[in-house]
């Protein structure tokens, strides 16, 4: 079974996350790069599935700058076969239609029988890709599931909903994101980092893709503005004269909290 697992770099989810007021996009320089966890996550599922199944072959597939290649390298260590990188100039503050565009073209050459991402990066938090990527490849999707057993030749799992769960299954090929309820990633051993370091890293274009990211041929989204978040207005005080609990249930029924 062939299965491709999209990761992403991100900045720190502990570190100083700023917006870029110039561009709109964000600053990646305000803190450090890491893979995100719920990538990783997503390729511990992968991982797992193929250290019970010895015909199974894992690769990481990322859309990234130049400088993402020792983050995405990580994924080589943590236990995958080979890794994608696309790396375009032209991709550069990238849409989720255009991300989605890139993506899917990038599991079609690789060829799958299963794709794993994350619901949602912890930087855009967009919660589209998987589901834009199944529509593109036409596959089946199912997302959001915080249980998941794969099979030879189909995937299931549990999806939470409103009030309940859902049980879901698709046949392969298709494209499945998980949420944090799944396990922990491992983390990589002085072997596999070693290890990494031979297996293949390919880094493909958008011409070897043969996808167009000129927004004058395919508009996709445009910028309105950007602003930097306000700071955080200082709260109500209430100081205790006998009357703290008068004031507190005048200000809760003020703000409509009770």
């Amino acid at each position: 079974m062939k299965i491709i697992v999209l990761v992403k770099e991100v900045p720190d989810t502990y570190g100083d996350r700023k917006l870029s007021l110039e561009t709109g996009l964000a600053d990646r320089a305000a803190s450090e790069s890491v893979l995100d966890e719920i990538g990783e996550r997503a390729l511990e599922v992968a991982l797992s599935y193929a250290d019970k199944n010895a015909d199974t072959h894992v690769t990481v597939l990322s859309m990234a700058p130049e400088s993402a290649l020792a983050t995405v390298r990580k994924g080589l260590a943590m236990g995958a076969a080979d890794a994608v990188q696309v790396v375009d100039e032209a991709l550069i503050g990238a849409d989720l239609t255009l991300t989605a565009e890139v993506l899917a073209a990038a599991v079609r050459r690789a060829g799958f029988d299963l794709v794993i991402a994350g619901n949602s990066s912890t930087d855009g938090s967009g919660g589209v890709i998987p589901a834009m990527i199944a529509e593109l490849l036409g596959v089946p999707g199912a997302t959001g599931l915080s249980a998941v057993e794969i099979t030879g030749d189909a995937v299931s799992g549990t999806r939470p909903v409103d009030g309940g769960t859902q049980q879901v299954s698709v046949s392969l090929p298709a494209v499945i994101s998980i949420t944090e309820a799944l396990p922990d990633a491992r983390f990589p051993n002085f072997k596999g980092i070693m290890a990494a370091k031979k297996k293949p890293f390919e880094q493909v274009s958008l011409a070897d893709l043969d996808v167009s990211a000129d927004p004058s041929a395919a508009p996709r989204a445009i910028m309105v503005t950007v602003a930097e978040k306000p700071p955080r207005a200082a709260g109500v005080k209430i100081t205790d004269e006998g009357d703290a609990g008068t004031k507190l249930a005048e200000f809760l029924v003020q703000n409509r909290l009770v």
